[in-house]
């Protein structure tokens, strides 16, 4: 039997829920050919070795391999070590970043609580496409790494007047608008209440054009801040912006939804 302090080095894997619909002591379920791999070839793992598996509705299971081959095996649940956790909703707009760029703040904004990413093209947007499939692998990664127990939504692309037509009215969206003081005489003072359900809003590198903070602006859901007066790079902006936005829905109840 592993003990508690042995099992945060155990691999973790995340399965797909349709795999384990209903979980419970003895389950199994098959290991998709990539994680078969990886468990056999790279980590050089074998049947009867432990693991810890999990998704949002199972929570984190300690599992042990019951077979596994090139690529394919299956696993076999052995017992719940956290049961599901529901955490505040948090949004991400972002205006698409090249492609390392926009790896990074999947990467990180999962790590830092996104619930979902809404991609975006906003005038200054460099480039208009994703691989929706590369973006789900990395946040899946990521979400094994840093321990969640739930995998982020990546929306579609959209523009930001679709997104602002589409936003609920009783969300707040705060947006980091560079030079906000020269654009507004409201105090530029962070984030002060985040509830679930809100959004944080960050753009291109070069910034949102003028056109697209006056219509932020104009927008009564919208919360226009500062990051403050350096100038940062775009997936930079993302790390800041969400720290503030994470400290703030600490001690947000999930109900507030």
């Amino acid at each position: 039997m592993t003990g508690m302090n042995g099992l945060s080095r155990l691999p973790r894997l995340y399965v797909d829920p349709a795999l384990v619909p209903v979980p419970h002591a003895g389950a199994t379920c098959p290991i998709p050919p990539e994680q078969a791999r990886y468990l056999g070839t790279v980590l050089r793992r074998k049947a009867g070795d432990q693991v810890r598996v999990f998704h949002a509705g199972m929570g984190e299971w300690l599992a042990s391999i019951a077979d596994i081959r090139k690529d394919r095996g299956s696993l076999a649940l052995e017992r719940q070590i956290r049961p599901p956790q529901p955490r505040p909703p948090l949004q991400l707009a972002f205006a698409l970043l090249k492609r390392d760029a926009t790896d990074l703040v999947i990467r990180m904004g999962t790590e830092l609580g996104v619930s979902t990413f809404l991609p975006l093209v906003s005038e200054r947007t460099n480039t208009h496409r994703v691989n929706p499939e590369r973006l789900h692998a990395i946040a899946v990664e990521a979400a094994e790494q840093c321990e969640r127990l739930d995998i982020p939504t990546i929306a579609p692309v959209q523009t930001l007047p679709t997104l602002l037509g589409q936003w609920p009215q009783t969300s707040t969206l705060f947006a980091a608008i560079e030079r906000l003081g020269e654009r507004t005489a409201e105090p530029t003072h962070t984030p002060p209440q985040v509830r679930a359900g809100d959004g944080l809003l960050i753009g291109p590198e070069g910034g949102l054009s003028e056109a697209e903070c006056q219509t932020l602006l104009q927008r009564p859901f919208v919360a226009p801040f500062s990051l403050g007066s350096l100038v940062l790079r775009a997936d930079t902006a993302v790390v800041a912006g969400l720290a503030l936005l994470g400290n703030g829905l600490r001690s947000a109840p999930v109900s507030s939804q």
